[in-house]
């Protein structure tokens, strides 16, 4: 008697979506690891003009507003800087941990990143 024969079938796998990788971000040194409000106050007596007692109060002041509202949950829309979209947050022992989505709209003549408040 004849054994029976034994069908199998052929799995094809299916086609991977394939997402587009975010842009890697250009590491910095350790001496361009980000701007600190001092670097930030120096930057605005330059360009604005201002003395540096009289920027620093308004520098403040600003930022503070700023992270209050990001604490309230409060979106930004801080144009040329970007819209700011608070997308998760975590509370943490010390801190809160906020995950934002920044929108910053294209330079009107096609060209690479936004120039921010005015720069050249």
């Amino acid at each position: 008697m004849a054994k029976p024969t034994k069908t199998t079938t052929k799995r094809v796998a299916k086609p991977k979506l394939v997402k587009s990788a975010p842009k890697p971000v250009e590491k910095k040194s350790a001496m361009q690891t980000g701007l600190r409000k001092k670097e930030l106050v120096d930057r605005v007596v330059e360009r604005s003009g201002k003395k540096k007692r009289d920027a620093k109060p308004v520098v403040e002041a600003m930022l503070a507003i700023l992270g209050e509202a990001l604490a309230n949950g409060e979106q930004l829309n801080l144009m040329p800087m970007g819209k700011f979209v608070i997308k998760r947050e975590k509370e943490l022992e010390n801190a809160k941990v906020m995950v934002c989505r920044i929108r910053q709209p294209k330079r009107p003549d096609g060209g690479g990143d936004t120039p921010l408040a005015g720069t050249q």
